[in-house]
């Protein structure tokens, strides 16, 4: 359609979008065919998101309130003071660790507990509050990720304190733990939790005002075995079943603030009295979708309480500075004071809050579905039910479909083309979206598998900025590539350059509104993610219509700008952070897990959800594909640092390689009770995917074997692991000529053999001595089934689920009374004279008061300063009955 002498493209009459009235639309062809930027203008624009991070989301990451001292706390009654719970967590972290059984777990941390405990009671405002303190004792058996866990004296310290004129029957429960992982002084893990509850404890024993439901703090003496002290206290502690509310904390790493990962389930009310109380708010939904996906290879006392207490709660726990977790590393100095202030304030405002709540009378009545939750970098925490969620996510998603229809059709009237025209174009750029989409993914993921072809995985670690070169910028150049080469080389003229790359960002939204439709269809609350960018483009994109800023060149790029800026500050701020918890995980992912396709994929979803609408804008300037070819150059030039010393992932005490082992000695019983083997090695279970490579140099592993091969013929491969045992098969032996000495024996008597009624079932009774820590791993032989122990039998219920070998972890702490069991098999001839099922025993000496032999100490000794081992001595006896 030609312009008429005034340079305006006469147009048809067009509907009002009231349909009231008709309009004339006149437009000015030379403002819709107006020139793109100069080139030049195009780093700026990509430096202004860079400097957008770290001028905006970096520091408030980073943000923690300043600690209070001491000295401070007359001016400032009634809040938190980190100084006096930093004092208490020296002299918990000077102990060093504290591992159940271990005299510093069992008696000298419960003893400096209790004083401090006493210490509240002597302020303790005994006119309005009664407080009770006791220390818990229990024993008990249950199943844990396919592991039965036995237990026997473990502790718990436990206080409760109430109101005086309170005559609820229903607890909060506030919990965290004070043992740890061998070799570990854990002031992170869980340490600075443990002094925050006292600490919170003292604050509330002090002010005199009345709340309406009593509080359980429990310090338990067992999560580390796994989690045996909550399950002692809230499968038989008789306040348990008056427990109606959770408040659990733990760590995964040393400081930095806590992240909400896992609430309820159901019972969205508890999030509404952290939104209202909490002042330091930091959560996500979507980490709680990770975790219960087992993407985070870590657990909490939070899955007991749920699944034997039915307890809901919030689940929280400090995430920065993975690297020292569960190492030696992680010790007082980590812990700053204003981290600790962070935790404390977030406690004590959730313990007010939910201990005066009146939904504690009757949680069910308010156990209304799941909540969607996050906190927007720190400011101010948003949540709403899972039914809300799905309302605003259809409502937005067909909303922002119907106003792009909206937005083609005005665009087909101002040129005079045809909606056919604008549909196939559109049509052809969203595969192109969907193509920029999927390389966006595929690049960072090709250059983790690269990389891990070429044995250089995690290049990262120790510098998690190279994940901007290595994963970050390929991701980029996939989302606009596409795009890109055909905006450059695309011959038609019938619509303006600038509508097309304004059906570009359509064509985005409209494919994030069909991933946000399909994760809301699969109940995947994280959706909010897609709902975040969508309500942001469709908010640009209703002014555009409104102004016909659509008409006026690039002018309608401006407002999408201003209107990206809080979804790629929040997009950015949840995948860094992300990138930062899971960076130090990746170092103990196992051998057989590549981790940078984690990382990769991270950075990639992040990429494209932070940058779908602002990247494809480079196109708005001359010869955009200058700035992928610089992109590529950055790229080029982080993968050269990566092959440097830079590259090498670790670091003496800060980020450090996991290469745990034991010093096994082992025997093999025959049926005959002869021995056919024995022998002593270090069994090694390293913890990334590097594997042995990086020990090399150091060490002497000339004759170290992968035990595969042996999996297939002896009983649990033949080594003593500890625990989750499903990587035994990616174990390495290193065998010695002199044997290990053990500080003491573990020793199995065999006490009886029953033959029971009807000649086909029988009974075998036994007494095992030994360390703390123990194991068994039953395999009965063929023909033969085991009916009954006495473990718990949740394995024996579910054989198709649970096959042989069956493992039973063994745990004593205050009570080293020898422990006796019995097994019950049946056998389909009933000929019990020849040899039924195989039995592997082992003890773990994992005390740090265990003597380990001067071989042993000397090997160690040749671990390389940039390693940390989690070692100690072990046996293992493979008897055959």
């Amino acid at each position: 359609m030609g312009a008429t002498r005034d340079g305006k493209i006469p147009h048809l009459q067009q509907p009002s979008l009231s349909g009231s009235e008709n309009l004339i639309i006149e437009v000015d062809e030379d403002k819709i065919r107006c020139k793109q930027y100069s080139w030049y203008f195009a780093p700026t624009y990509l430096l202004f998101w860079v400097g957008l991070f770290f001028a905006v989301i970096y520091p408030l990451f980073q943000a923690l309130p300043t600690g209070i001292k001491i000295s401070e706390e007359a001016d400032k009654p009634g809040q938190f003071v980190a100084e006096r719970a930093q004092e208490i967590l020296l002299k918990i972290s000077r102990l060093g660790p504290r591992v159940v059984g271990d005299v510093d777990n069992e008696v000298t941390v419960v003893n400096l507990l209790l004083a401090e405990i006493e210490k509240v009671r002597q302020v303790l405002r005994d006119d309005v509050y009664e407080m009770e303190v006791e220390v818990q004792r229990a024993s008990g058996s249950y199943l844990i990720k396919g592991l039965t866990n036995h237990y026997q004296g473990v502790q718990n310290v436990i206080v409760r304190l109430s109101t005086k004129s309170s005559n609820s029957t229903s607890y909060l429960l506030v919990n965290s733990h004070y043992d740890t992982k061998p070799g570990s002084p854990g002031a992170g893990d869980d340490a600075a939790m443990v002094v925050v509850m006292l600490e919170v404890l003292r604050l509330v024993a002090v002010s005199g005002n009345p709340f309406l439901h009593p509080i359980i703090f429990l310090f338990n003496g067992a999560e580390e075995q796994p989690m045996q002290g909550s399950h002692g206290f809230i499968t038989q502690h008789r306040w348990a079943a008056n427990c109606k509310a959770l408040l659990n904390l733990d760590s995964a790493g040393a400081g930095g603030r806590d992240l909400l990962f896992q609430g309820g389930p159901n019972h969205p009310w508890l999030m509404e009295h952290y939104r209202n109380s909490a002042p330091h708010p930091f959560a996500t939904t979507t980490a709680e979708e990770m975790f219960e996906a087992g993407i985070i290879p870590s657990d909490t006392d939070f899955r007991i309480f749920r699944d034997f207490g039915v307890v809901p709660g919030l689940d929280m726990a400090g995430v920065y500075n993975g690297f020292v977790y569960h190492t030696k590393f992680d010790r007082y100095a980590v812990i700053s004071l204003d981290s600790l202030q962070n935790s404390g304030d977030n406690l004590l405002a959730l313990v007010w809050s939910i201990s005066s709540a009146e939904e504690m009378y009757d949680t069910e009545a308010h156990a209304a579905g799941h909540a969607v939750f996050f906190d927007f970098i720190g400011l101010f925490f948003v949540h709403y039910q899972e039914s809300t969620s799905f309302a605003l996510n259809l409502s937005f998603s067909f909303g922002a479909i119907l106003l792009v229809c909206l937005s083609l059709w005005r665009m087909s009237r101002v040129t005079g083309q045809s909606m056919g025209t604008y549909a196939g174009v559109f049509g052809l750029l969203f595969l192109l979206a969907l193509a920029g989409v999927f390389l966006a993914m595929a690049f960072p993921l090709l250059m983790a598998t690269f990389y891990d072809w070429g044995n250089r995985t995690l290049t990262y670690f120790s510098n998690s900025w190279l994940v901007i070169g290595l994963y970050i910028c390929p991701s980029v150049i996939g989302l606009v590539l596409p795009m890109t080469l055909y905006l450059t080389h695309k011959k038609c003229k019938k619509i303006p350059h600038t509508y097309y790359l304004h059906i570009v960002g359509h064509a985005n939204c409209v494919l994030l509104a069909i991933l946000c439709l399909g994760a809301t269809a699969l109940k995947y609350r994280s959706a909010y993610l897609f709902l975040i960018s969508l309500t942001f483009y469709v908010a640009a994109l209703i002014i555009n219509l409104l102004t016909r800023l659509h008409c006026r060149g690039y002018l309608w790029s401006l407002v999408l700008i201003v209107f990206q800026i809080i979804p790629f500050i929040y997009h950015a701020y949840l995948f860094h952070m992300f990138i930062l918890i899971l960076i130090p995980m990746t170092g103990r992912f196992g051998v057989s897990t590549n981790p940078d396709i984690l990382i990769g994929a991270l950075c990639g979803f992040g990429t494209v959800l932070a940058l779908s609408f602002a990247a494809p804008l480079i196109n708005v300037f001359r010869r955009p594909n200058c700035m992928l070819g610089g992109l590529a150059l950055v790229m080029f030039i982080f993968c050269m640092i990566t092959v440097s010393d830079v590259g090498f992932p670790y670091r003496p005490k800060t980020n450090v390689m996991r290469a745990d082992f034991m010093q096994v000695h082992r025997k093999f019983f025959e049926y005959n009770g002869s021995v056919s083997l024995e022998d002593s090695g270090y069994y090694f279970h390293l913890g990334d995917r590097n594997k042995e490579a990086p020990l090399r140099d150091h060490m002497n592993l000339t004759n170290l074997v992968r035990l595969g091969e042996d999996c297939d013929s002896e009983l649990m491969c033949g080594i003593p692991c500890y625990r989750y045992c499903s990587a035994r098969k990616h174990a390495l032996w290193l065998a010695r000529e002199e044997p290990v000495e053990l500080p003491y024996p573990t020793v199995l008597e065999f006490l009886s053999k029953t033959v029971l009624s009807g000649g086909y079932q029988v009974r075998y009774e036994f007494r095992l001595t030994g360390p703390p820590n123990m194991g068994l791993f039953f395999k009965p032989l063929d023909g033969v089934k085991l009916l009954r122990w006495t473990f718990a039998p949740a394995m024996l219920d579910n054989p198709a689920t649970y096959r042989p070998p069956l493992e039973v972890m063994l745990t004593y702490g205050i009570d080293n009374t020898p422990i006796e069991f019995f097994v019950e098999l049946s056998k389909d001839d009933g000929n019990f004279d020849e040899p039924v099922f195989e039995m592997g025993v082992s003890g773990h000496y994992v005390s740090p008061h265990d003597k380990r032999d001067a071989l042993s100490q000397a090997f160690l000794a040749t671990l390389p300063d940039f390693a940390f081992s989690m070692e100690w001595p072990s046996s293992y006896e493979r008897h055959i009955f």
